[in-house]
């Protein structure tokens, strides 16, 4: 394989809908409350990505490391697989999240500094999910992480950019992506929970057991669209996320089924294509309501 090729798949680029959908929604969100800043959406979404292939690459180095991929069911993981050095990756850890540093601090300038604070926090909590002494991944918080800077905070931080304003549909819709962020993370720790106990790794699927998580992914799936028609008390046609609820039917009849392993690889792949159609059909539903 070669290295930018080794690279690019290090970057799991299935991952990055869980960046972009957020920030179209907050998008979504912000039309018809003001003039939209589009630039600053757009570079809303150059952090977002950034951060997302950060938290990727910094993930493969710390397990890497460790060894906890060692054993691992999933995509290729650069350190453990020997395609790249540590430090190599480490390195484009370090710049991903450099990026979103640089772009960060534009978008503060232009907007408010507290900003920085937001944005500091989570690019910390990019590397230490699996880096540094404690990990909190480790520890199973990780959901916690991912409905926070993957849903709340990049889908307020997006509306806040484009209109200087924090919403309530964004606030809520906030919350429905960080419902299926977590869906996906969800999943990916269901599948992991032989080699993760082995290697010491406590996510919340190993604290809970298969069975708790197998509930804990229909219910993160059904609440995306509970908020959807939450916020439809004040954008109506956001209810057009519905349209998606078919492809949830298909991932959680997989996991209700008590798929393993490699059976999960599906139900990672359903999760992020209902991601993608649930984010696109409530985005326009938000601009249609305006």
């Amino acid at each position: 394989m070669s290295r930018p090729r080794a690279f690019l798949l290090g970057a799991r680029p299935r991952t990055l809908p869980a960046a972009v959908v957020p920030v179209a929604l907050g998008a979504g969100a912000a039309v018809g409350e003001s003039d939209v800043t589009w630039w600053r959406v757009a570079a809303a979404l150059v952090v977002s990505l950034a951060l997302q292939i950060g938290v990727n690459y910094a993930n493969d180095y710390s397990d890497g490391i460790r060894g906890t991929d060692d054993r691992r069911v999933g995509p290729v993981r650069l350190v453990a697989s020997g395609l790249a050095s540590p430090a190599a990756v480490r390195l484009a850890a370090f710049t991903a999240l450099g990026v979103a540093a640089a772009v960060g601090v534009v978008l503060a300038a232009t907007t408010s500094w507290w900003l920085l604070l937001v944005g500091g926090a989570a690019i910390v909590a990019a590397w230490c999910y699996t880096g540094g002494p404690r990990p909190y991944g480790y520890a199973g918080f990780g959901e916690l992480f991912v409905f926070v800077f993957f849903g709340l905070v990049a889908t307020v931080g997006t509306t806040y950019v484009a209109v200087e304003d924090i919403t309530g549909p964004s606030v809520v819709m906030g919350a429905a992506a960080g419902c299926l962020s977590c869906a996906l993370l969800v999943v990916n720790n269901l599948r992991d929970i032989p080699s993760d106990r082995a290697a010491g790794k406590r996510t919340l699927a190993v604290r809970l057991g298969d069975e708790p998580t197998r509930r804990i992914y229909e219910a993160l799936v059904a609440m995306a669209f509970v908020l959807a028609a939450v916020t439809a008390l004040w954008r109506p046609w956001v209810l057009l996320a519905a349209v998606a609820a078919p492809l949830a039917a298909e991932p959680v009849r997989i996991v209700r089924r008590g798929a393993r392993g490699p059976e999960l690889i599906a139900v990672l792949g359903g999760t992020g294509r209902l991601q993608l159609v649930y984010g696109a059909a409530a985005t326009l539903g938000l601009v249609l309501s305006r």
